[in-house]
């Protein structure tokens, strides 16, 4: 097991768990940051304004170097993206991030002004989003853990 992808939807955890991981000294990437993740027109002849249209994408490039340069250790990158299953192959292990969507709902509200999730259309896509990803990335994970706490 040398590259972990750490996956689910917005407000599962993935960050802090990234966060934690480098705190403990390993190599770790949060991908839903712009240095490795963008937005792109959800169809090639859309515009970029309206946000609807819009999918979270992977710089692919990027990703791919990350992922196929490492070589020693373990690497543990998180995030959620529409074209991140071309990674698959890259990625030794899957583990699914998930929690109740109510759980997911208060945390997501919670953030600052401007973070995704924090603005009731971001709220009701992630909602839109667990109906249509989550079941989809629990057919490909290894290992599901369930984030909601004590």
């Amino acid at each position: 097991m040398r590259r972990v992808l750490i996956t689910g939807m917005s407000g599962t955890g993935k960050s802090a768990v990234i966060e934690e991981l480098v705190a403990r000294g390993y190599r770790a990437h949060d991908l839903d940051t712009s240095e490795w993740s963008e937005w792109v027109a959800a169809n090639p002849s859309d515009t970029l304004t309206p946000a609807e249209g819009r999918d979270w994408v992977w710089r692919q490039d990027r990703v791919r170097r990350l992922l196929s340069e490492h070589q020693d250790g373990r690497l543990f990158i998180a995030g959620t993206a529409e074209n991140m299953p071309t990674m698959f192959p890259l990625i030794d292990v899957i583990i699914l991030l998930s929690a109740p969507l109510a759980v997911l709902m208060d945390r997501l509200a919670a953030r600052s002004t401007g973070g995704y999730g924090h603005s009731s259309e971001d709220r009701q896509k992630v909602i839109d989003l667990i109906s249509t990803v989550e079941p989809l990335l629990r057919e490909v994970a290894h290992l599901e853990i369930d984030t909601q706490g004590p």
